[in-house]
C-alpha cells in the first residue's frame, strides 16, 4: 500500500485529560480542531446561502452522499465540476458514505457481501451502494474528505447484530482502501469503526480500522438512540485506544454535553443537524444556556436572544421580535435563528480550544456542561 499522507497535527493537551487541540490541513485549508462541522445534507445548510457560511468563518462543512447521489445526481455534479462549484463554496468539504441515511431511511435493505441494496425514500427507485460505488459517488461530489461505507446498527442492537455489522464494516472498509489507493487523488478518506456499546467489540473494531492507512477515523454508531451513561461509559472506554496521530471524528454529534464529552475522551471532528434543526423548531444556544424563542414570557422583551453575543442578529434584532416571527411562522425566524445558532457553535469551539491551550480545560468543561445540562433559562 502507498505511504500514508498526514493531516493532522496535534498541538497542546490537557493534562488531565485526552483533549487536545490541532490542526487539520485539507488540501491547502488549515483548520483548527477541535472543530464543528454544520451540516449541508443536500448540498445547502438549511434557511442559509454560502454568504453566510462564509461571514460566519466556517472551514469545513458536511454534505450527505446519499441525497446528493438521488440528486442532484452524479451527473450533474461532475458538470459543475463538484459540489464547491455547483453550490460556490472554496472551502473544505466532507461527505460522509449514506450508509446510515440507507439504512435509517429505508425498510427494506438487503445486505449483500459486496454492499447493501435499498430503494430510494423518494421514488422507490431500485439502487446499490458498493464500498467502491460509494468512493465514486464522492470522487464526482469532490470532497476533500470521503467516508467508507459502513454498517450502522440500530442503538438498540443485539450483540449478533452488532457482531454482523463488524464483519460488513470491516470488509467493505479494507475493499474502500484498496480501492482509494488506486486513486486517491486529492481526496482523503476515513474509516469507521462500529460496536455499539459494547465495549469489547467496539475496541475489537478500532483495532481492525486503526490498522488500515486510513487519513482519520471515525467513530460511528453512537448517539443514535443508546442512554447517554453508555455513551459516556462507551466513549472512556475507547479513549486509551485511539491513534493519536490522526484525527477523531465522531459523527453525528453536536450538543454542548456530548461535545465535551468527546473532546474530553480525544474527538477531534464533530456534525450534526441540532444546531441548524433546533433553530427552526425556536431554540436557540446562548451564553446563558438554551433558550426556547416560542415562550409567551419573551413576548416583550427588547433584549437580544444572548446579551453576550456578537453576532448580527443579536446586535440588531429583540427576542421578543424573533419569537414574534416564530410565532407566524416567517420564514426569517428560520435563517435569523440558524444564523445565531452557529454563530454560538463557531465562538463555542473556538473558546472551547482555547481553554485547552491556557489549562483551564477542566474548569470549562464543568461550567458548559452545567449550564446546558439543566432546564432552559428564565430571564
Amino acid at each position: 500500500m502507498s505511504e500514508q499522507k498526514m493531516i493532522f497535527r496535534s498541538r497542546a493537551s490537557d493534562p488531565n485529560s485526552f483533549a487536545r487541540t490541532g490542526t487539520l490541513s485539507l488540501n491547502g485549508i488549515e483548520i483548527p480542531t477541535p472543530v464543528f462541522m454544520p451540516v449541508g445534507t443536500r448540498g445547502a445548510i438549511k434557511s442559509l446561502d454560502s454568504d453566510d457560511i462564509d461571514e460566519l468563518g466556517y472551514e469545513l462543512i458536511l454534505g450527505n452522499t446519499y441525497h446528493l447521489y438521488l440528486r442532484p445526481g452524479t451527473e450533474v455534479l461532475e458538470k459543475f465540476g463538484g459540489l464547491k462549484n455547483f453550490v460556490s463554496y472554496k472551502k473544505a468539504l466532507l461527505t460522509d458514505s449514506g450508509g446510515f441515511q440507507v439504512f435509517s431511511l429505508n425498510s427494506l435493505v438487503k445486505f449483500k457481501r459486496e454492499g447493501v441494496e435499498f430503494r430510494s425514500h423518494i421514488d422507490g427507485s431500485p439502487h446499490f451502494f458498493t464500498p467502491e460505488k460509494v468512493i465514486d459517488i464522492q470522487r464526482a461530489i469532490g470532497s476533500d474528505i470521503m467516508m467508507v461505507l459502513d454498517d450502522c446498527p440500530p442503538g438498540d442492537g443485539t450483540v449478533s447484530r452488532i457482531k454482523d455489522a463488524l464483519d460488513r464494516t470491516h470488509r467493505w472498509a479494507e475493499e474502500a482502501v484498496n480501492y482509494w489507493e488506486k486513486d486517491k487523488r486529492n481526496q482523503f478518506l476515513f474509516g469507521i469503526f462500529q460496536g455499539g456499546t459494547n465495549l469489547d467489540l467496539r475496541l475489537e473494531s478500532l483495532e481492525k480500522i486503526r490498522s488500515l492507512p486510513f487519513s482519520g477515523i471515525a467513530i460511528g454508531g453512537l448517539s443514535v438512540g443508546e442512554p447517554r451513561p453508555d455513551f459516556i461509559r462507551t466513549m472512556e472506554g475507547i479513549s486509551s485506544y485511539t491513534d493519536r496521530n490522526r484525527p477523531l471524528y465522531l459523527m453525528g454529534v453536536g450538543t454542548v454535553p456530548d461535545i465535551l464529552e468527546g473532546v474530553r475522551n480525544g474527538v477531534d471532528m464533530f456534525d450534526c443537524v441540532l444546531p441548524t434543526r433546533n433553530a427552526r423548531n425556536g431554540q436557540v444556544f446562548t451564553s446563558q444556556g438554551k433558550v426556547n424563542l416560542r415562550n409567551e414570557k419573551w413576548k416583550f422583551s427588547d433584549a437580544p436572544m444572548d446579551p453576550e453575543c456578537e453576532c448580527k442578529v443579536c446586535k440588531r434584532y429583540s427576542i421578543g421580535y424573533i419569537r414574534h416571527l416564530h410565532h407566524v411562522k416567517e420564514l426569517s425566524a428560520f435563517s435569523l435563528s440558524t444564523y445565531h445558532n452557529l454563530y454560538f457553535m463557531k465562538k463555542f469551539m473556538k473558546e472551547l480550544r482555547h481553554s485547552i491551550e491556557v489549562g483551564n480545560f477542566s474548569e470549562f468543561f464543568v461550567k458548559w456542561k452545567n449550564l446546558y445540562e439543566r432546564a432552559e433559562i428564565s430571564r
